[in-house]
């Protein structure tokens, strides 16, 4: 039982040196690409420099020892920084105590409801995200982050949470603009974007090998960092109003409770379940993807506990909501991490960050963080998505779109809620209609096929119809409808096959409406049959009064129904191909 909740106990009995040493190296790398990305998140937040460097440290040593990943890095990520910023700017204003209190609270909320939801085995409530809500979502939090980081790239002073409010603020203060601030970030936001593609090849021209090019490739944020730290402070540019970090405080996070505050954990609930669902979402996704290159399981259950725990241990150390992020793993992934102390290597690489480079960092423009955060969160907006999810699923672009619309116009938490609930409603909407079949019989077989994709012959007096999925409350009804209307429509019918492969579950409604179903066919003299029915809805069926007032029988296969209620068109037809083939 310890060993399920405490994976470090299973991997670790294996831990050799050569493990060590890739660990190390993926650690390294994971630190220097962490550096920038901790700092241009807390940004993003809303909260001081050194809150996202302290939840860099405790949430990946407590994933280390809980995580069942191999290769996720856990920390600060775009999405639940935005996530943060809406739901606390809410509450507190920008720079004050009481806003990166309730940062800090809604990191510890968030963390409890993901390690009660582990504990509780709940990982399927996450479900309820459908992939197009997700990546709509993504796509519009991507488009958000941007849009709220132009204000930094020019230097300006603009607010706004929709993107509607963020263009109209940045349009108000176009003549502010800081020249100096501009002319940083364009180089910056320029090399990276160049980075991502050009400086590989020019690393292996250079003659380093195509593997650590990759990985090099990476650092480039930090090689953004130290020319535009230095360029700042030769230039003196801070006087000619370039906003830099300022200072950083230097050392460790003092452990320290959250508030504890009622009403304000009543306002940040729903966020931080918001943040929860999402955070594990992405989270779960990444570490199942990596783990399936290298044939390695994932507990979806543990990983509940493990972020939990996380988020947890990010709020005692005075940070923020934290989860999986897919840039940073997918380093740790490519840099040779074989376990989850990768991420307490990179934890101790952290620390040593904060306890040493924090004094250099005083003079990094704020346009550089932004550049850092536009040019990674540009690569999670995927638009082309709407058209190729259309093609397929006209219902599932339409929520997509809406996720988006509303995320863009009303706000984070209001688009993926809208997301969700129209998926929702899609899906009781579609299973409220279900697909049916009327079924014949395939000539010379056994089998029985939809009559109106195939060549079948029907019995006049049976109606033979298939259901495509489980009864239950909202397709009662229509089951009802549907087959009275197949009954009513032609006099010759005097038994109806209701035929089950497709049918997993049956609830009270749905029974109900059997029994009604029953019941009248019998007043009309038609006899109800079932055919193909399967084990467990059996068990369930013969615990009803439905079988013992059924009018005729449950059978085995709908070949035996339809040999017993149509002998001689049944034996005809199996034989006619047979007689095709001997002329």
């Amino acid at each position: 039982m310890i060993k399920r909740y405490f994976p470090i106990l299973t991997w670790g009995r294996d831990y050799t040196r050569a493990t060590l040493e890739a660990d190390l190296v993926a650690a390294i790398i994971v630190t220097i690409m962490l550096i920038p990305q901790s700092l241009a998140y807390a940004l993003l937040a809303g909260l001081p420099a050194e809150v996202g460097l302290y939840a860099s440290i405790a949430p990946l040593l407590i994933y280390t020892l809980l995580g069942t990943s191999r290769a996720l890095a856990v920390g600060p990520v775009a999405v639940a920084s935005l996530m943060t910023a809406a739901a606390v700017g809410e509450i507190a204003a920008k720079g004050t105590p009481e806003y990166l209190g309730a940062a800090i609270a809604l990191a510890f909320l968030s963390g409890a409801m993901l390690l009660a939801m582990g504990l509780l085995r709940l990982g399927f409530i996450a479900s309820f995200l459908s992939h197009p809500v997700i990546s709509g979502f993504i796509s519009a939090s991507g488009i958000l982050i941007a849009a709220s980081q132009i204000k930094h790239l020019l230097g300006v002073s603009a607010g706004g949470k929709t993107l509607p409010d963020i263009l109209s603020g940045l349009a108000a203060h176009l003549t502010e603009i800081n020249l100096p601030t501009v002319v940083i970030a364009i180089f910056a936001t320029g090399f990276l974007f160049w980075s991502r593609k050009g400086l590989k090849p020019v690393l292996e021209a250079r003659g380093v090998k195509p593997r650590l090019a990759a990985l090099l490739v990476r650092t480039a944020p930090v090689v953004a960092v130290i020319v535009t730290i230095v360029v700042t402070w030769a230039l003196g540019l801070q006087e000619h109003g370039v906003k830099v970090v300022g200072a950083v405080p230097q050392g460790l996070p003092v452990p320290s409770l959250p508030p504890f505050d009622l009403a304000l954990w009543g306002q940040l609930a729903m966020p931080a379940l918001l943040i929860s669902i999402v955070g594990y979402v992405e989270t779960i996704s990444v570490a199942q993807t990596l783990a399936a290159k290298r044939r390695q399981r994932i507990d979806p259950d543990q990983e509940l506990v493990a972020l939990g725990g996380a988020n947890l241990s990010s709020a005692l150390s005075g940070g923020f909501p934290v989860t999986g992020g897919f840039a940073r793993s997918v380093v740790n992934f490519d840099a040779g991490a074989e376990t989850p102390a990768a991420g307490a290597f990179t934890a101790i690489g952290m620390a040593l960050a904060t306890l040493l480079l924090t004094p250099a960092l005083y003079y990094l423009p704020q346009a550089t963080l932004a550049a850092t955060i536009v040019v990674a969160v540009l690569t999670l907006v995927d638009l082309g998505a709407i058209r190729r999810t259309f093609s397929y699923s006209p219902g599932d672009a339409a929520a997509m779109v809406v996720t988006i619309l509303v995320t863009l116009t009303m706000g984070v938490e209001t688009g993926i809620s809208a997301g969700v609930g129209l998926s929702i409603l899609l899906h009781l909407w579609r299973s409220s209609r279900p697909h049916y079949a009327v079924m014949g019989q395939v000539p010379g077989t056994e089998h029985f096929r939809n009559e109106r994709r195939h060549r079948v012959v029907l019995a006049p007096e049976v109606l033979s119809i298939r259901v495509d999925e489980s009864l239950w409350f909202p397709n009662a009804r229509f089951l009802e409808d549907t087959i009275y209307g197949h009954v009513a429509a032609d006099p010759a019918i005097r038994h109806v096959v209701l035929n089950c492969p497709a049918v997993n579950f049956i609830d009270t409604s749905a029974l109900e409406a059997l029994e009604a179903v029953n019941a009248q066919l019998k007043d009309a003299g038609v006899r109800l049959h079932l055919s193909e029915v399967k084990g467990p809805v059996m068990d369930r069926l013969v615990r009803s009064d439905l079988l013992t007032h059924l009018g005729g029988q449950v059978w085995l296969t709908h070949f035996d129904a339809l040999s017993a209620l149509a002998p001689e068109l049944t034996r005809e037809t199996l034989g006619q191909a047979r007689c095709e083939t001997a002329r």
